[in-house]
């Protein structure tokens, strides 16, 4: 043997030594680090909720576009955007000249065939009391037959141009009747209170209402507010008419309105090949929170319960030669062992507990979870951003 081999057996045998004392240290430093305690939940008293979550835009229930019966330049708007408006309140105001002419000259007509008509009575009156006379002298035979008949046909005549008369008159009343109404449309009233949400024409621009009545501005009952969600046809057989719902907006995702399921719309909206159905929800706005347009985050209440036991859905397990029993896991002092609970609804955070826990009682969670509980009492918030899809 070399003097360098017998240097080198020395130095093997100290590295050796090295790391098998660092192979026991990192033994012994996870053997501690595995010795801690195991996660835990405290059953407490919450709420458990199932519904249909949904997207939706909020609109007045009662709205109504007012348009223009008559072409002609809008000579004055007397409202503007957010201005709140009485029923029958002037909005409008288009040039009446010309209808105004129309109306004079149709007035005019009618004067003079009124005028025409009594000349025509003075006439009749004269004709009929000539044929008399004539007839009362024809019978003693003081005058020539054709001068009686001659005053007969002037009566006739003086009688059928009454008839004439007075059917132009009326077919001139007609005619200043229509034109005096559409006179009227040139001012323009609110067919109903509301408030004034949009505006489509401006002063001074000229409106032709020859083929369509154009619209002017749009009055809303802004004190109800309706909601349409669209539902996915995989949850639309879960909704039902008056079933309670709620929803929040961006703006305010802390406050929850209330209502209720008025309408389903049978006939859907296909987007991306996604069919959507419209589902209607009546919300009172007195406040004047909801304003149209603004999205909402609906959910409808499939079941729910109140004030229950509940523990995180991670403490449940049913082994699977239980049958459908669900148990728990309680720490004590010789370890943990099953344990039968009766479960109810469930969502995605918590279970309820019908039988088997109470209030306070700890169980354990797995050891992927974490000890960290929601507060079951104020209901988690489900996530927003979710479309038609159930919360379990």
């Amino acid at each position: 043997m070399s003097s360098t081999r017998r240097r080198l057996i020395p130095i093997l045998i100290i590295l050796a030594i090295a790391a098998i004392g660092a192979v026991v240290w990192w033994k012994s430093g996870s053997s501690g680090q595995s010795a801690a305690p195991p996660a835990t939940a405290v059953a407490a008293i919450g709420n458990i909720e199932n519904s249909v979550s949904a997207l939706g835009k909020i609109g007045p229930k009662t709205y109504v576009d007012v348009g223009a019966q008559l072409s002609g330049q809008l000579e004055k708007l007397h409202v503007d955007v957010g201005d709140r408006v009485e029923q029958d309140a002037l909005l409008a105001e288009i040039d009446p000249r010309i209808f105004e002419s129309q109306v004079e000259g149709n007035r005019a007509r009618v004067d003079s065939l009124k005028a025409q008509l009594a000349e025509r009575l003075a006439t009749l009156e004269l004709a009929q009391a000539t044929h008399a006379r004539n007839e009362s002298v024809a019978e003693r035979g003081l005058i020539a037959r054709e001068v009686l008949d001659t005053s007969a046909a002037q009566l006739k005549q003086a009688q059928a141009q009454i008839v004439s008369l007075r059917a132009q008159l009326k077919e001139a009343q007609s005619t200043l009747d229509g034109n005096t109404a559409t006179l009227g449309y040139s001012r323009i009233y609110a067919p109903m209170a509301g408030t004034v949400v949009s505006l489509t024409a401006l002063e001074g621009q000229t409106l032709n209402a020859n083929q369509t009545a154009p619209t002017i501005l749009r009055i809303a009952d802004l004190d109800t507010m309706t909601v349409t969600a669209q539902v996915a046809e995989a949850d639309i057989g879960r909704i039902s008419v008056d079933m309670p719902a709620w929803f929040t907006t961006l703006g305010q995702p802390d406050r929850r309105w209330q209502g209720t399921v008025r309408q389903i719309q049978p006939t859907p909206d296909i987007v991306n090949e996604v069919v959507l159905f419209k589902v209607l929800i009546d919300v009172d706005n007195s406040d004047g929170a909801l304003l149209p347009d603004m999205t909402a985050q609906v959910f409808f209440t499939v079941s729910q319960v109140r004030g229950v036991v509940t523990v995180p859905v991670a403490a449940v397990f049913s082994p699977p030669q239980s049958g459908g029993q669900s148990f728990v896991r309680i720490p004590g002092p010789e370890g943990s062992s099953p344990h039968p609970v009766q479960t109810g609804l469930r969502d995605r955070e918590n279970v309820e507990i019908v039988s088997g826990l109470a209030a306070g009682d700890t169980v354990l969670l797995p050891a992927a979870s974490t000890t960290q509980r929601p507060n079951a009492s104020a209901g988690a918030r489900p996530p927003m951003g979710m479309m038609g899809g159930p919360r379990r």
